[in-house]
C-alpha cells in the first residue's frame, strides 16, 4: 500500500465531500485536483464516483422531500447519454491533455460564478443541452454540477429545495456513471478496498458538512470556495 497516496486520498476525499454536504455540489471540483497530486486521472475519477455514490444515498434519504422531481425526471436521459460520452472519451483519452482541460472548465465556471452580470436563462432545449453537456462532464471528469445548476436556477428559486435538487440529479448521474466505470475497465477491485481504509473520513466529513450548512454564512463560504477553485483551476493547467 503506498501511504503517500492513501494520505492524498484521505485529505481529498475529506475537503471534497465537506463542501459537498454543505452546498450540494463542488465536491469533485475541489477533490480531484488534490486526488490528481498522486494518482492518475482515471483512477481519481473512481475513487471520486464511489464515494459520490456513498454520499448520495446519504444525501438524498435526508432531502428527499425538498427535491423537485420533475426536473430530476426531464434531465434523465440527457445526463444518461452525457455520461457514457463522457466516460468513453476518459477511457480513450491522454490523462495530461484532460488535466488541463479540467483546469480551464474550473477558471470558466469560477469567472461565471463572480463575473456573470445575468442568470443564463434556459428553454426547454436549452435544458436538454445543458442535460447532456452536464452528464457528459460528470462522466469525463466528475465535475457536471456548475452545469446542472445553472439548468435547476431556471426553475427552483428556494436555496433548500435548489441544494435538494442538486443532490438527486448528482445521485442520479452516479448510479449510471458507477457501473459505466466498472463496465470500461476504469473501476477495479483495489479502489474499493482503498475506499474501506478512508471512508471514516467520509462519514465525518458529512457529519460536519450537515452541522455546517444549518450555520452557514452563505456569502463568506460562497468567497473561499471561489479562492479553492480557482487555485486548484491554476495547478492544473500549469
Amino acid at each position: 500500500m503506498d501511504l503517500t497516496v492513501l494520505l492524498i486520498l484521505t485529505v481529498g476525499v475529506f475537503i471534497g465531500f465537506y463542501v459537498q454536504t454543505v452546498i450540494g455540489f463542488a465536491g469533485s471540483l475541489i477533490a480531484l485536483p488534490i486526488l490528481l497530486l498522486g494518482m492518475q486521472l482515471q483512477d481519481a475519477i473512481a475513487y471520486i464516483s464511489i464515494f459520490y455514490l456513498f454520499s448520495s444515498a446519504f444525501l438524498i434519504t435526508k432531502e428527499w422531500k425538498n427535491i423537485d422531481k420533475k426536473i430530476i425526471f426531464k434531465l434523465a436521459i440527457t445526463s444518461v447519454i452525457g455520461v457514457i460520452l463522457g466516460i468513453t472519451l476518459l477511457t480513450y483519452s491522454k490523462p495530461i491533455v484532460l488535466k488541463k482541460g479540467l483546469g480551464v472548465f474550473i477558471l470558466l465556471y469560477v469567472a461565471y460564478v463572480l463575473y456573470g452580470k445575468k442568470k443564463i436563462k434556459l428553454n426547454k432545449g436549452g435544458v436538454i443541452s445543458f442535460g447532456v453537456i452536464a452528464g457528459f462532464f460528470s462522466g469525463l471528469f466528475s465535475t457536471g454540477g456548475p452545469l446542472y445548476v445553472i439548468c435547476i436556477e431556471n426553475s427552483v428559486k428556494d436555496i433548500k429545495a435548489l441544494r435538494a435538487t442538486m443532490i438527486g440529479v448528482l445521485g442520479l448521474v452516479t448510479l449510471t456513471r458507477v457501473p459505466a466505470l466498472a463496465v470500461s475497465g476504469i473501476l477495479k477491485f483495489s479502489h474499493l478496498e482503498m475506499t474501506l481504509l478512508v471512508f471514516p473520513v467520509f462519514l465525518f466529513a458529512q457529519f460536519l458538512g450537515k452541522r455546517t450548512f444549518i450555520k452557514i454564512n452563505e456569502s463568506g463560504f460562497k468567497k473561499l470556495l471561489m479562492v479553492l477553485l480557482c487555485v486548484s483551476g491554476l495547478i492544473l493547467i500549469v
